[in-house]
């Protein structure tokens, strides 16, 4: 008789243990599961973050160009943001819908100021100096790295 209590108490400790285990592989309702190849294909640390460049294109020194060159500068400009997009250096890019000084950003899927400054070289509104960027190390959303495939399928046309 002495042996019930034993076992009732054994069965007891277990089952509270197994809920205790349980507790932490349940996965709440709104939070979807953890995707290491996405995390990894990302470039995600623990958090789902990585580090980018931020670039802000101000205005530069040199902008009196005729119209001509101004519009043969800004359609070379926006080659060079595909260009870059597709080689996976550019993450997002736009401009600003005012007329301030910042004239837009770009975020730079790279480690370190360096390789963004080299990637800016090759822009040639920044070869004419008529935008200067202003470059800051930026850590987000690794999430980012997926913006261009979605772009591509809700842009009905190029840019």
């Amino acid at each position: 008789m002495k042996l019930y209590p034993v076992i009732f108490g054994f069965v007891l400790l277990l089952g509270c243990s197994t809920k205790e285990a349980n507790k932490e592989a349940v996965i709440p309702a709104n939070k979807t599961a953890y995707d290491s190849l996405l995390a990894v294909e990302t470039g995600a640390d623990d958090y789902g973050m990585r580090k980018y460049v931020l670039a802000y294109l101000k205005a530069g020194p040199n902008r009196d160009q005729d119209s001509t060159e101004t519009a043969r500068l800004q359609r070379a400009h926006l080659d060079n943001i595909t260009r870059m997009a597709e080689e996976g250096k550019l993450v997002l890019a736009g401009p600003f819908l005012d007329d301030g000084e910042v004239r837009g950003i770009y975020i730079f899927a790279v480690e370190t100021i360096e390789e963004a400054k080299a990637l800016t070289t090759t822009d040639p509104a920044i070869q004419a100096g008529r935008l200067i960027m202003d470059l800051h190390p930026w850590y987000a959303s690794a999430a980012l790295m997926k913006i261009n495939e979605l772009h591509k399928k809700i842009s009905k046309v190029d840019i």
